[in-house]
């Protein structure tokens, strides 16, 4: 089985600012890390490799610094890794981005294709299932636990207050959430290969098949108006009630709110 997971280099979002001339983030000082949702995804893409002899291959579309987050992935196990970096793809929306990745996913062999649900740096969660209607795929979304039986998938999916359990036939996309697993530790060996032994493949504008009218910043239809910080909660109230009183003034707050 050859399975591609495809893994963001996002800012450390407990420190992030946000330029008010720019309304963008600011990087500079921030730690850089791979995006939760696709750390889990890859360790769901190595528990896989460990029970099935899978081969695993992961991919970043990002600057040259990405390299990191791809080694980073080595050292936990990942067989190959691929980066996807060219100045032509620099300013991408969401379509801009699964396009680019949706080809380089077409120079691979594939049976399952795993993405994290969202990014924690854009958090729209429109990346992995555009890549799969890019690339005519199924697409299983916030995947909780997954397990493989022949050629087919059995995804346990999580859907509001309750579960969905898909079967569906090999290949597929699937969109992993960080609930999916705790990923592991990368091993002293590991580290070792990732930077001394194994290569980073590196693909430009020329490496893809793909029409250049739709990446980068001009093939973005959607533009960024304005992003700011979530503002402050207002102190809370404190009651010090008969637990009958409690238990009304709680019904009636969550009727307030349309909870019940």
């Amino acid at each position: 089985m050859n399975i591609v997971v495809c893994i963001k280099q996002v800012p450390d979002t407990t420190e992030v600012r946000l330029d008010p001339k720019t309304n963008t983030l600011i990087r500079d000082g921030v730690p850089s890390i791979i995006n939760p949702d696709d750390k889990a995804g890859l360790e769901a893409a190595l528990r896989l490799k460990d029970e099935i002899g899978a081969h695993v291959t992961v991919v970043s579309m990002g600057p040259p610094q990405a390299d990191a987050a791809l080694r980073e992935a080595l050292a936990m196990g990942a067989d190959e890794a691929v980066l996807v970096t060219d100045r032509a793809f620099g300013g991408a929306d969401t379509w801009a981005t699964s396009t680019t990745l949706a080809a380089a996913i077409n120079n691979l062999k594939y049976d399952l294709i795993i993405t994290g649900r969202q990014a924690i740096d854009g958090d729209t969660a429109q990346v992995g299932p555009q890549i799969a209607e890019h690339l005519k795929l199924p697409n299983i979304s916030y995947a909780e636990d997954i397990k493989i039986e022949g050629d087919s998938i059995i995804v346990k999916r999580q859907y509001e207050d309750r579960h969905h359990l898909i079967n569906a036939k090999l290949p597929v996309l699937i969109t992993a959430l960080t609930e999916l697993n705790d990923p592991r530790y990368m091993t002293p060996g590991g580290i070792f290969d990732a930077f001394r032994v194994k290569k980073v493949a590196v693909w430009t504008l020329n490496d893809l098949t793909v029409d250049t009218s739709n990446i980068g910043l001009k093939g973005s239809p959607t533009k960024v108006k304005k992003s700011f910080t979530k503002g402050a909660k207002s102190a809370g109230k404190l009651f010090n009630l008969e637990p009958q009183e409690s238990a009304e003034l709680i019904v009636d707050k969550m009727k307030e709110k349309f909870i019940i």
